[in-house]
């Protein structure tokens, strides 16, 4: 996870390309990925991650720490543990979409945590169609994992979503 510390905060995002077998797939995210081998530094494929998505490289950002781990809630859902790492960058870099990303974009911490942007969204499962808390941005809707994510972000500032 990327913060920006210009003007205003704001958090990096992603919006994957739609991709057939891929269940996050067109969904938005924070950049990020699976390690390239079992030995691989999660700080290096932070890093890795996010120039191959974004093309930021943070190889001079600050690291600020990680976040608690999160899995998916539901058994429809690959078996897998996210571990958020926040880096913070002066300025909002110019970033372009990787192979794998439709959208790259800044998105203020402001407009996260706006309550006029919270709500629900409904998921078609196997078992019938769920509504998950989300976050509205415009056209876009960050939910799961990700709202997850910033749901932690927002505990730590005091703020509630």
């Amino acid at each position: 996870m990327v913060l920006s510390d210009e003007g205003e905060p704001a958090l990096l995002f992603i919006r994957r390309q739609v991709r057939g077998g891929d269940p996050w797939s067109g969904q938005m995210a924070f950049p990020g990925g699976f390690r390239a081998a079992d030995d691989e530094p999660v700080l290096f494929t932070a890093r890795r991650e996010t120039l191959e998505e974004t093309g930021l490289d943070l190889g001079t950002s600050r690291f600020l720490g990680a976040l608690d781990d999160l899995s998916p809630r539901t058994p429809f859902l690959p078996p897998l543990v996210v571990t958020p790492h926040v880096f913070l960058v002066p300025g909002r870099a110019p970033v372009a979409p990787g192979a794998e990303v439709d959208e790259v974009l800044w998105i203020a911490v402001r407009d996260l945590l706006d309550p006029y942007n919270q709500t629900a969204y409904s998921v078609p499962l196997p078992t019938g169609t769920r509504d998950f808390p989300s976050i509205r941005i415009d056209s876009r809707v960050i939910w799961g994992l990700t709202e997850r994510i910033i749901r932690q972000i927002a505990d730590l500032a005091g703020t509630t979503l």
